[in-house]
């Protein structure tokens, strides 16, 4: 099963530029503010403030793009943000039978996506990826196919003992 969101990168790069054109304005307006028209007093500040948090809060949400594929014998895993200079894009491959568990985890506005793979150095490893961009058909779509995946594992560990 492919899955991906990549085609939603052009709206993410156009809220994104909305968002530093609003913190433009906002700094524009603050100038004009403290030192030409002085109507607000001390809220001016809120015309830099609020822009600020609107845009932290867009990139502290994650990686925008997550795109998973888990056609043939291995599982591929990329997150990756929509400026390539801000975080080092996530790429992960490796074989289906590695695959111990998952979990998502839900916190308000953020999703992410904790994957355990045996490694034959400590054991296990755990892996993190930022999902908090896809929808919920997405995300059941993908708990559907880890689901499908962890339970061919077990059932082929319980052979083997």
């Amino acid at each position: 099963m492919r899955l991906s969101n990549r085609n939603k990168a052009p709206g993410y790069n156009f809220i994104n530029t909305l968002l530093i054109m609003f913190l433009i304005a906002g700094i524009v307006s603050f100038f004009l503010e403290e030192y030409k028209f002085n109507i607000l007093g001390s809220e001016s500040y809120l015309l830099i403030i609020v822009p600020v948090i609107m845009l932290l809060a867009f990139h502290l949400t994650g990686r925008q793009i997550f795109e998973y594929d888990s056609d043939g014998e291995a599982l591929n895993f990329k997150n990756r943000n929509i400026i390539p200079f801000l975080d080092k894009p996530l790429s992960d491959e490796f074989p289906k039978y590695k695959l111990i568990k998952y979990e998502i985890v839900n916190l308000l506005f953020v999703k992410r996506l904790y994957i355990t793979i045996s490694s034959k150095n400590s054991g296990s490893t755990m892996l993190k990826y930022e999902i908090s961009y896809l929808t919920t058909k997405e995300v059941n779509d993908l708990k559907f196919s880890l689901n499908k995946v962890v339970k061919a594992n077990n059932e082929k560990n319980v052979k083997n003992e």
